[in-house]
Parts: structure tokens; C-alpha cells; sequence
């Protein structure tokens, strides 16, 4: 075995799923539900790990579900987010599947610890807070497959 061969980490695939939860306001204008991890100074979408034999719709249910607090109905898939990391020695190719969300019951207060804060904004503002521009760029895929709807 080469050297440089030697030096590569290990590739592992990670993946996770969520949802962009939506609804509208008394005057039509989409509002989103965001939360707030503050260990990590970042606001984002809802989104999780499988749990073992779990389909990644499931997944996504159950872990916005969690996160949020709201019982939640899955609608069209949004998209994908692809990303590369590393972590102890390993690197991981992350894919997280999105997918749209109507809430129909539950509450903020009912959420795991997951979030430091969970909020329903306007989606200009979520565009707006949400950290990372992988997350903004499934938001703006949700708002135009939501406007295409109207």
C-alpha cells in the first residue's frame, strides 16, 4: 500500500432527514418553523438520524416531531443537501432528504432539547437566520414549489 493511500481517512455515508414546516398567515405570506441550537451559534431547519430499519420519510416525521414539539403530516419531497465532513479520524459524506410539512397539533413546549428555541417566522426571515446556505437553499426550493401550488 502506498503512503497516500496509507494517509486516507475512511469514508463513511451518513444520512438524515427532516422537513421544512410551513404554513400561512392570516394574510396569506408563508411562515416557517426554524429552531435555534445556541452551543453551536446556529438556527436551522429540523432534521435527524434513522433510527434502525426506519424508512427516511419516518425518519423525517419523527424527528421534526422531536425537535419541534408539532405533530406534523408529510407533504412533497423539497431536496437533498450533499456535504462532506470530517470527525475522529473519519470522513463522512452526509446526504439529508427534506421534505415539506403541514403541523396539525402539538405544541413548542412538548420539543426535545435538540433546540434552544423553536420559532414560527415569516420565510424571509428564516431565509434570512438560518446559518448554513445549504439549509437556505432547500428553504428557497420549498417556497418555490409552495408558490408554484398557489
Amino acid at each position: 500500500m502506498s503512503t497516500r493511500a496509507a494517509r486516507r481517512l475512511p469514508v463513511i455515508d451518513a444520512v438524515s432527514a427532516g422537513g421544512v414546516v410551513w404554513r400561512r398567515d392570516p394574510k396569506g405570506r408563508i411562515e416557517v418553523v426554524i429552531g435555534y441550537q445556541a452551543d453551536e451559534r446556529r438556527w436551522g431547519l429540523p432534521k435527524g438520524t434513522p433510527d434502525r430499519g426506519e424508512t427516511l420519510e419516518a425518519t423525517a416525521l419523527r424527528e421534526v416531531a422531536e425537535e419541534t414539539g408539532l405533530e406534523v403530516a408529510l407533504g412533497d419531497k423539497v431536496g437533498v443537501i450533499d456535504y462532506w465532513f470530517t470527525r475522529e479520524g473519519r470522513r463522512y459524506r452526509k446526504r439529508v432528504h427534506h421534505w415539506l410539512m403541514t403541523a396539525h397539533g402539538g405544541d413548542f413546549e412538548a420539543r426535545d432539547h435538540e433546540f434552544d428555541e423553536v420559532i414560527w417566522t415569516s420565510a424571509g426571515e428564516a431565509l434570512a437566520q438560518i446559518t448554513f446556505q445549504t439549509e437556505r437553499s432547500i428553504l428557497e426550493q420549498a417556497l418555490a414549489a409552495l408558490e408554484g401550488d398557489a
